[in-house]
């Protein structure tokens, strides 16, 4: 297997070593997911699938996934019409949300028919394991939750994480987080330690040869100074603090990469307000949902990573990193970890647009000085965050979870 797997939360991840299971046939596994949108923990999921050809895997609605999930060789059932999650928001009570369980009572026989054909039960979401676990336990098949949330108050009700976390205790073989920051929250929200393993996400980027000022120029990007914000548009990403800043750096324009995904729309159309209202609409570039992100990271001086909430990981500080392009984070969630306590990027305390500021302005007046933090940066992410050590690290997961029950 390529590289250790990775730690169980707490432990020294050189003593952590799961073993990979391999007596008997590939196990079959039945990947369910919530939402058919392409956001980060889907394509997470679109590059751990493809260790399993021939699976199968179940899904709430359609999108752009299910496709996705075709090409890597699964067979995809999707939800019977009519099985909408809408009403299952983070902030909403288990009581609240009794009348959407109850719709979704279907949904759940579904489920169980299709684990029956499977081994293992692979829930790639917090709604997809919540809708996941019963019908999984009621078919004796062994659950893997992949928690990509940090289990606290910030993005949970208590109600919610006390549910969560017992019911990953009773059902949950496995539930595994992409950081530290991560399997702390879930052991402080109730979670057994024992059941946790951390394995960071990966990810590969095709890097673009040729130097920023071409590649503006082939983007329609402007000169000068240019900083770059990539995420899906929502209040806990902060991009209203970055326009904040922005009005502090004369001269800076800024990129928004990324849109509304999640009924976030209020918040998006917010952002021109405040971007008029503070001057700076004539350097604030909407660019929407890209496929391009690589090369406009290429293209830029900096990137900013504003999460005003902790992350559970940061999938755009890894690609940044992998872009060869320095970066500012708050310091919240699995920032910390990604970037070595700061010795890779710059570390900024949340809501604080007035160090975002103070940091991109040090970074454009003396680009030299991070030319070699920017270059370690590189080198950990290649080592640490490719998609094939993710790969291999959850496919020895399942064998042993397959393997075990």
């Amino acid at each position: 297997m390529a590289g250790t797997l990775a730690t169980a939360a707490g432990l020294d991840p050189a003593r952590a070593t799961v073993p990979v299971e391999t007596r008997g046939t590939r196990p079959r596994v039945l990947f369910v997911s919530h939402t058919g949108t392409m956001s980060g923990a889907e394509l997470v999921l679109r590059d751990v699938v493809r260790a399993w050809p021939g699976s199968a895997a179940f899904l709430f609605e359609r999108g752009p996934l299910a496709e996705a999930l075709r090409e890597a060789g699964l067979s995809v059932q999707l939800a019977v019409p009519g099985a909408d999650l809408s009403g299952l928001r983070r902030d909403v009570s288990p009581l609240r949300a009794l009348p959407v369980l109850g719709r979704l009572a279907r949904l759940g026989l579904d489920l169980a028919r299709a684990a029956r054909t499977c081994d293992v039960v692979y829930a790639n979401s917090q709604k997809a394991f919540l809708l996941a676990a019963l019908p999984a336990r009621l078919v004796g098949r062994p659950l893997i939750w992949h928690l990509h949330d940090i289990l606290d108050g910030a993005h949970f009700g208590r109600a919610q994480r006390i549910v969560q976390a017992r019911l990953a205790n009773a059902c949950a073989a496995r539930v595994i987080v992409p950081s530290q920051a991560a399997a702390g929250a879930f052991v402080r929200a109730g979670g057994r330690r024992d059941r946790v393993t951390v394995v960071p996400n990966g990810l590969d980027l095709t890097l673009d040869p040729r130097p920023a000022a071409a590649l503006r120029a082939e983007l329609g990007l402007p000169g000068g100074p240019l900083v770059g914000v990539f995420s899906r548009l929502a209040p806990w990403k902060g991009q209203d603090v970055v326009i904040e800043a922005l009005a502090r750096v004369p001269g800076l324009r800024c990129v928004v990469v990324g849109s509304a995904l999640f009924g976030e729309d209020a918040y998006a159309a917010g952002l021109r307000d405040l971007a008029a209202a503070r001057g700076v609409a004539d350097r604030v570039l909407f660019l929407g949902q890209r496929s391009d992100v690589p090369r406009l990271m290429q293209a830029v001086d900096a990137v900013v990573h504003p999460s005003v909430d902790p992350e559970p990981f940061g999938r755009t500080l890894v690609e940044a990193m992998l872009a060869g392009v320095p970066v500012v984070a708050t310091d919240a969630g699995a920032s910390s970890e990604i970037l070595d306590g700061g010795a890779l990027g710059t570390l900024v305390p949340p809501r604080r647009p007035d160090r975002i500021a103070a940091a991109l302005a040090e970074i454009l007046a003396r680009p030299a000085a991070f030319a070699g933090r920017t270059r370690l940066a590189r080198e950990r992410a290649l080592a640490r965050y490719g998609a094939a050590r993710m790969q291999d690290d959850l496919a020895a997961l399942v064998r042993q979870v397959a393997a075990r029950a």
